[in-house]
């Protein structure tokens, strides 16, 4: 493998911090459905029982799925769509985003050869500033 290989593995954060964000929003997700489940599963139980009824899985699901589904459509899919399609378009980079960003690389890069700079000890030098800060 060469230097420039390593070196850019080694730029790269581990999994958990590069999608940390994403992995606690979704922490958060999963807590609220199972607590919307949870609380949603004890108010239809006491409304059976309330007129004189009994509990029903079968009974259960649709109507949770209603209410989720219901939920996901007046404030989820606003803010998904604002919040984390915005975050993924950053991450996957849009095509303006990463023609500009390749754009600029390459005018960095041509620089340094023209003037006969070696990259790789370049970037070496950031990560290192970069660390020791």
């Amino acid at each position: 493998m060469s230097d420039a290989q390593t070196d850019e593995k080694r730029s790269r954060p581990v999994f958990w911090k590069a999608y940390s964000f994403g992995l606690v929003t979704g922490a958060f997700f999963l807590v609220s459905w199972v607590g919307q489940f949870v609380f949603q599963a004890i108010g239809f139980a006491n409304e059976a029982s309330d007129h004189g009824g009994t509990f029903s899985w079968a009974e259960y699901w649709p109507d949770f799925l209603a209410s989720t589904f219901e939920h996901w459509q007046s404030e989820f899919l606003q803010l998904i769509w604002q919040a984390a399609g915005l975050m993924l378009f950053y991450f996957w980079g849009s095509s303006q985003s990463r023609e500009g960003d390749q754009r600029l690389e390459a005018k960095v890069d041509a620089l340094l050869r023209e003037r006969g700079i070696d990259r790789v000890g370049i970037d070496r030098q950031t990560r290192k500033l970069a660390e020791s800060e």
